[in-house]
C-alpha cells in the first residue's frame, strides 16, 4: 500500500494489512449511508453563522468570534472522523455519536480558529470511512470517496447560491476535507474568473497538493497574497519521503515555501487537542522536500500518529497540522481578508 493516500495520515499505511482489516467496512458499498443531505435543511450543517456550536468555543485570552456580519465567508470541510468499524463505507449524516465526536474534535480544534475570521459554514456530509483512503484498490473505495465529495459539492453549490451573495470567501480543508476542497477548486473556481476574484485563499492542509495544482490559482508566496492556495503536511524533523517531493509545503510561520528554518520564536501559539491552553513558541518549522518539519513540542496535547509495534511510522503530526500553528493561521487568515479588501476588485 502506498503512503501517498491521505497526506500525513498516509504515513500509517505502508504495510498495515493486519491493522487495517479491523477498519474494513463489513457491508457492501451498495448498502448506502442514507439519502443525500438536503442543505436547505439547516440541521445538515455542522456550523452556520447563526449556530457556531463547538466552533464558537474560544480560549481565555482570545476574543470571542466576530459577529456574523464580517466581510468574508469561510467554508470549512472537516477531515475524516469516521473510522470505527460501523460497517458502512460512508457515514450517515445524522449519526449522533459521530456528529458529537466531530464537533468536539475537528470543529472545536480547527474550525474555531476561523470563526473570528468570517461567516463560517461547515456542512455535514456522508464522509468516506478512513479505510477507503488506505485501500484504494478496493472496488468500493473510490465510489465511497466520490459519494462523499458529491455531498460536499452540493453543499458548496448551495452555499454559493443561497449564502455567499458575492462575498469574498476562504476555503479550508483538512485531510479528507482537503481532498474534497481541492476538487471544489477544480470544479468551481479555477476556471471561473468571478469566483477567482472572490477567493481570498484556500488552506489545503493535510493532503497531497501540488504547487502547480491549478491553472489559475497560484501557490501563495507570502503572508498577504490572495487568490491562491496554501498547503502543508507536518512531520518530525529529519523525515524524508520521496513521494512528497514536489508537493506544496507552506511554512505557516513565514508563509513562504523556501527551505529556511523558522525559529519557534515566530510561533505565536499552538493550541493542544484538549483545547484548554495556548502554548507560545511551541515549535519552529522548516520546509523540506514537500514536508513541513517541526520540532518535538515537549508538551502534552500534540500527539504524533502511533500504531503499536510500528514505531517507524510515528513521524507524522497530521492530527495537529493546524493546532501547532493555531494563532499564526488565525492571524494570517484575518490579514489576508484585510489584504483582499485593500486590493482592487
Amino acid at each position: 500500500m502506498a503512503l501517498r493516500q491521505l497526506g500525513g495520515v498516509g504515513l500509517l499505511v505502508l504495510s498495515l494489512s493486519s491493522c487495517l482489516s479491523s477498519l474494513k467496512p463489513l457491508r457492501h458499498f451498495s448498502e448506502a449511508a442514507g439519502p443525500a443531505p438536503n442543505y436547505a435543511d439547516t440541521t445538515n450543517w455542522l456550523v452556520l453563522p447563526s449556530h457556531l456550536g463547538a466552533a464558537g468555543q474560544h480560549l481565555p485570552g482570545l476574543p470571542a468570534p466576530s459577529p456574523p456580519d464580517t466581510v468574508a465567508d469561510v467554508f470549512f470541510v472537516h477531515p475524516t472522523t469516521y473510522f470505527w468499524r460501523f460497517g458502512r463505507w460512508n457515514a450517515p449524516v445524522r449519526l449522533r455519536r459521530l456528529r458529537r465526536y466531530t464537533g468536539r474534535t475537528t470543529i472545536r480544534n480547527v474550525a474555531s480558529l476561523f470563526a473570528g475570521v468570517g461567516r463560517l459554514y461547515a456542512p455535514g456530509y456522508r464522509q468516506a470511512t478512513l479505510y477507503t483512503f488506505f485501500d484504494r484498490k478496493n472496488a468500493a473505495s473510490q465510489p465511497a470517496i466520490d459519494l462523499a465529495y458529491n455531498d460536499v459539492r452540493a453543499a458548496f453549490q448551495y452555499y454559493l447560491t443561497h449564502y455567499n451573495h458575492g462575498r469574498p470567501f476562504i476555503l479550508v480543508g483538512h485531510s479528507q476535507g482537503t481532498y474534497h476542497a481541492t476538487r471544489l477548486l477544480h470544479d468551481f473556481v479555477d476556471n471561473n474568473p468571478q469566483l477567482r476574484k472572490q477567493l481570498v485563499a484556500a488552506y489545503l492542509v493535510g493532503y497531497q497538493v501540488k504547487a502547480i495544482e491549478y491553472q489559475h490559482l497560484p501557490a501563495l508566496r507570502d503572508s498577504l497574497q490572495t487568490g491562491g492556495i496554501i498547503s502543508w503536511n507536518t512531520a518530525v524533523r529529519g523525515t524524508d519521503y520521496p513521494p512528497y517531493y514536489g508537493l506544496l509545503a507552506t511554512n505557516p510561520l513565514t508563509w513562504t515555501f523556501d527551505s529556511a528554518a523558522a525559529p519557534a520564536s515566530l510561533n505565536r501559539g499552538g493550541v493542544s487537542l484538549s483545547f484548554k491552553r495556548i502554548d507560545s513558541h511551541i515549535t519552529g518549522a522548516q520546509v523540506h522536500r514537500g514536508l513541513l518539519w517541526v520540532d518535538d513540542p515537549h508538551r502534552s496535547g500534540y500527539p504524533r500518529l502511533h500504531i503499536p509495534g510500528l514505531k517507524e511510522l510515528s513521524v507524522s503530526y497530521h492530527i495537529v497540522d493546524y493546532n501547532l500553528f493555531y494563532l499564526n493561521v488565525r492571524e494570517n487568515a484575518r490579514a489576508r481578508v484585510r489584504a483582499w479588501q485593500s486590493a482592487d476588485h
